[in-house]
């Protein structure tokens, strides 16, 4: 019985993955396919025959439209929303616990630069998927401001995003 519960937990946690792996793969296969139209298109400049440089223009076009869709699918399966469900389930994961940063609490909104010692290497969230979190972009990092979530430009010290009472 033991034995049955533990592959039924392990199979669960790796349905998710494997989704997460399939998306990313179609979005890594349109990037290439977007990368080959665009070579295709340099070679009919190269030729100078219009109806072909028309032609591979609505080719990039395409590959261009699909690969904003898979991206934004992707976005939607790990959106900003989909951690809400995931906390209900999950309290202990999101249990404040024993933490305190050594300047004051600010409740930070959008726009606003702060000083970098509030996103410090000590308050970044390593793992954003754990806590069902979208990727951070470049120079981004979702960083822990004591109940709340921000994710940070590291390289301007922007907050780009902010996540009120993400922890209980």
């Amino acid at each position: 019985m033991r034995k049955l519960i533990i592959t039924a937990l392990m199979a669960t946690m790796a349905f998710p993955a494997m989704a997460s792996a399939q998306s990313q793969g179609e979005v890594r296969r349109d990037r290439q396919d977007l990368r080959q139209e665009q070579r295709q298109l340099n070679r009919a400049y190269r030729s100078g025959d219009r109806r072909e440089i028309r032609d591979q223009r609505e080719d990039v076009r395409d590959a261009r439209q699909e690969l904003r869709e898979d991206r934004r699918d992707r976005n939607r399966q790990w959106g900003r929303n989909d951690w809400r469900g995931y906390r209900q389930g999950n309290r202990a994961l999101y249990a404040r616990g024993n933490w305190n940063a050594p300047f004051r609490y600010t409740q930070f909104r959008t726009g606003i630069r702060i000083a970098p010692n509030y996103y410090g290497s000590r308050y970044f969230i390593t793992d954003p998927g754990r806590y069902r979190l979208r990727n951070a972009g470049f120079n981004q990092r979702w960083v822990r401001h004591y109940n709340d979530v921000l994710l940070v430009d590291t390289r301007r010290g922007i907050v780009m995003d902010v996540i009120r009472n993400f922890y209980w």
